[in-house]
């Protein structure tokens, strides 16, 4: 029996009634690891671990737990004890750290097997996976074009059905993004309802984990085990966690849904438009309202994400010199050199160019102009959304301005290009609201993502609406042929 494409529910059934033991569903997703390597999902394998896991699993005929036996991918960037942990760079890519992140070890505890580390976009920065160290990802929809970034590995392994689920980590988009261009579900919680710790950052007041799936039902089934107040992060919340499940069957009849006014939707290919539409009509026929809300501020949502991302990063990253982490370039002369040396040869060029940006935003004289001005932006767009959803329950908007594109076609002369990519994700993240992406309709054979954005700890009402599309519609179950790998 096949296991490609199956959903957590559909293998836990089969483990529940003997018709595969875990052993043979970690071996066998080890064999589509294989024989669809040419996607280049993942950089690190952890194959004798997670055999090993999966035989003690079987022995102890325990499955009791929501994830007992259930192959998971974790993103490169969860530290994982004894396994290689790189972020998809040069500089740490002999990193095997002693910990693991919070994140993995809660759904390792509900008993998941991580059966490898997925590729990414170098340090998480890049909308297209095409700034790893070790190669791009394929889409698994189209050889040669990008899976979108920066969890790309993920979306991909999920969407080519070799893993029912992965982690993924959203700073401006990247759990969203990638999940539309690869035809899968994938949603980025409220800031700090997962814990960060282990979670190597990118920009510490941005960065979001959270689950990347074939489904929002087993979004939530992931969320509902990654969810906790962690006391080793700081920004985690204290709140009480509920069960995502309880709710996701409710019916819609009544929901507030709020369309953007300032999204000029016009501006995007008709064919994406039309889905958008029809995706509208789909929750006016299940009882949903449509409410147009202005979010005044939302215009600047780039320029204060590109301001305050990359002065984060610039602060994070200095941690990686060539003496306490990272490669250390040799035949050098003093410290100052080994400092240079080991930078310039570590790090790619668009995480070279989110450090200079961000140390020039942070030096003296430019603060005041630039960080602190986005920070007080950033106040501004909350206070949008805070104002929006007095009178609505959730928001809908496309998750990306269009489809996949070929490796090279965006970027090369101009990275802002890249960067509008993340034109509807990134206010989210600077709000620090949870959002999902579901796929809705396909344009020249290619997924399109529709986005929902929740007000804060919300994620049960998205999950509840994306739920009940996917129940009244077969978007979610499309699946690519493979045939080019």
């Amino acid at each position: 029996m096949s296991i490609q494409f199956k959903s957590i529910t559909e293998l836990k059934e089969m483990l529940d009634n003997k018709s595969i033991s875990s052993e043979e569903l970690t071996k066998e997703t080890f064999k589509l690891a294989e024989d669809l390597k040419e996607l280049n999902c993942f950089v690190t394998m952890n194959q004798d671990a997670a055999i090993k896991k999966a035989q003690e699993i079987d022995q102890a005929n325990d499955l009791s737990s929501a994830l007992s036996g259930i192959p998971l991918a974790q993103k490169d960037l969860f530290c994982t004890e004894g396994l290689r942990t790189t972020c998809s760079s040069k500089i740490l890519s002999n990193f095997v750290p002693p910990y693991t992140a919070t994140a993995v070890e809660k759904l390792e505890h509900a008993g998941s097997i991580t059966i490898g580390k997925t590729n990414m976009d170098e340090f998480a920065m890049g909308s297209s996976n095409e700034t790893s160290y070790f190669g791009n990802v394929h889409n698994p929809w189209k050889r040669g074009y990008v899976p979108g970034g920066s969890s790309g590995g993920s979306a991909a392994a999920v969407a080519a059905g070799i893993v029912p689920a992965a982690t993924g980590t959203d700073t401006g988009g990247s759990i969203r993004q990638p999940a539309a261009h690869c035809g899968i579900t994938g949603i980025k919680p409220t800031y700090g309802r997962v814990s960060r710790w282990g979670m190597i950052a990118f920009a510490s007041s941005l960065d979001q984990a959270g689950p990347l799936a074939r489904s929002a039902e087993d979004c939530a089934i992931l969320l509902n085990e990654m969810s906790g107040h962690d006391s080793k992060d700081t920004t985690s919340l204290d709140v009480e966690t509920t069960d995502l499940l309880q709710s996701i069957n409710q019916p819609i009849k009544g929901l507030k849904i709020g369309i953007v006014k300032e999204f000029n939707l016009s501006d995007l290919d008709s064919k994406v438009q039309n889905c958008f539409e029809d995706s509208k009509k789909l929750y006016e026929k299940l009882g949903a309202e449509f409410v147009e809300i202005s979010l005044p501020n939302i215009s600047a949502s780039v320029p204060a994400y590109y301001s305050i991302a990359p002065a984060e990063c610039s602060s994070n990253l200095s941690r990686f010199d060539g003496v306490r982490f990272g490669h250390r370039a040799e035949n050098t002369g003093d410290l100052n050199d080994l400092y240079i040396k080991s930078r310039s040869e570590g790090f790619g060029d668009e995480v070279k160019r989110r450090i200079l940006i961000g140390t020039y935003a942070l030096s003296a004289g430019y603060y005041d102009a630039y960080y602190k001005k986005a920070q007080q932006v950033r106040r501004l767009i909350k206070n949008d959304f805070e104002l929006a959803f007095e009178s609505i329950d959730l928001l809908m908007t496309p998750t990306s301005p269009g489809t996949a594109f070929a490796f090279g076609s965006k970027g090369a002369q101009n990275p802002v290009e890249l960067y509008l990519e993340d034109l509807f994700t990134i206010s989210s993240n600077l709000a620090g609201l949870p959002a999902i992406s579901i796929p809705h309709g396909q344009v020249n054979a290619l997924p399109v993502g529709l986005q929902l954005i929740g007000n804060f700890l919300k994620e049960d009402q998205i999950l509840n609406a994306a739920h009940i599309f996917q129940q009244n519609s077969e978007f979610h179950l499309d699946k690519p042929s493979m045939g080019d790998f």
